[in-house]
């Protein structure tokens, strides 16, 4: 089959925009051939455990799946009794972005805190996290955070900790969203332990779309009391793959080697890259209105336009309104971004800030 469209054109919408990466591509083709044990009985999911082991330790279960809601659902669903609730920030995707799958597939309650900087903190979980005991309100009995956040904050592994210890002594159990953990870990230049295992996670669901999978994320559970039924629920939730050898041949890719921390530090970096091209503008007065809403700290950069810049912009490069109220918009880049994609964005933007 030819392409269907122009490979050579990078959009800043998204890093799930992105292809695969050659590497993991390659991954598919050599667990491919032949027969092997379906439903995680296969050589790359064993492989796979042992992968992970040498990341996060020993004693740790890893649970490969399609996508990151069906590891964010069932990675919940096996941390709650029915009545239970999870707190999280109003900007985590489990709350904006999931298509009410934790409330309905879930069947759990998400109690919501605003937050300035898509980060929790002990005090703001502290609102929500009341009423054990009383029989008209879901009980809070976890939390869960995003690594990095949805608007390209990190949490510290001191703050992932304090977040942690706080729970625990409330006796809530503490989920982490890791879609970009990869970019969180690298912006840190910390190991993918100090910011989840170590820090008193108890369970992660791990990204690899968006750092370069063509599909598939995993469940990993750190502390064995503080989930249950994983191996049905899985199932149950139709995200056990048949032939899960192809997810966990990508996972084995990223893992193994070093290609997970260069993928994401180079979408951090072109990041970083268009943050000082823009600066720079601002500071020789070329883009008069254009400001940050956030720090850039990971692959994503918010920024607030000047009425009618956006969609200018828009005719050639796709990207996303964040609030549209406020003229905030989302630029997000990916393992394949290139100095050349930034610098031909950068000028589009000052095209349209000249009109």
């Amino acid at each position: 089959m030819n392409s269907l469209h122009d490979p050579t054109r990078k959009q800043f919408a998204s890093d799930n925009y992105a292809g695969a990466h050659p590497e993991v591509l390659d991954a598919i083709a050599a667990a491919n051939g032949g027969h092997q044990i379906a439903y995680g009985e296969d050589v790359y999911t064993a492989r796979l455990s042992e992968v992970f082991e040498q990341h996060f330790g020993d004693g740790i279960e890893v649970f490969p799946v399609f996508n990151g809601t069906g590891a964010n659902v069932i990675g919940l669903q096996s941390m709650l009794p029915r009545w239970g609730a999870v707190i999280a920030a109003s900007t985590a995707h489990i709350n904006v972005d999931e298509n009410g799958a934790p409330e309905r597939v879930g069947g759990m309650k998400l109690l919501t805190v605003d937050t300035p900087d898509g980060k929790l903190t002990p005090e703001l979980i502290d609102a929500e996290a009341w009423g054990w005991g009383d029989e008209h309100r879901a009980q809070p009995l976890v939390v869960s955070i995003t690594q990095s956040t949805e608007v390209g904050t990190v949490y510290t592994p001191d703050e992932v900790r304090a977040i942690a210890d706080h729970v625990h002594e409330r006796g809530m159990t503490l989920h982490m969203d890791g879609a970009r953990i990869a970019n969180a870990a690298a912006a840190l230049d910390v190991p993918l332990r100090a910011i989840t295992r170590d820090a008193g996670v108890d369970v992660l669901s791990f990204g690899g779309t968006k750092n370069g999978l063509l599909f598939g994320e995993a469940i990993v559970v750190f502390s064995e009391q503080a989930s249950e039924g994983l191996v049905y629920l899985r199932k149950m939730n139709m995200q056990l793959a048949s032939k899960l050898r192809f997810i966990s041949a990508q996972l084995i890719a990223l893992l193994e080697g070093d290609l997970w921390l260069r993928s994401a530090q180079h979408s951090n970096a072109m990041a970083a890259l268009l943050r000082g091209r823009l600066d720079e503008l601002i500071e020789n007065g070329e883009l008069p209105g254009l400001s940050f809403s956030q720090a850039t700290q990971s692959n994503a950069i918010f920024a607030k336009l000047p009425d009618g810049v956006a969609d200018r912009v828009r005719e050639k490069f796709r990207f996303y309104d964040w609030d549209a109220d406020q003229n905030e918009v989302r630029w997000m880049c990916a393992f394949d971004t290139t100095k050349a994609d930034v610098e031909a964005f950068v000028a589009e933007i000052r095209q349209a800030f000249a009109v």
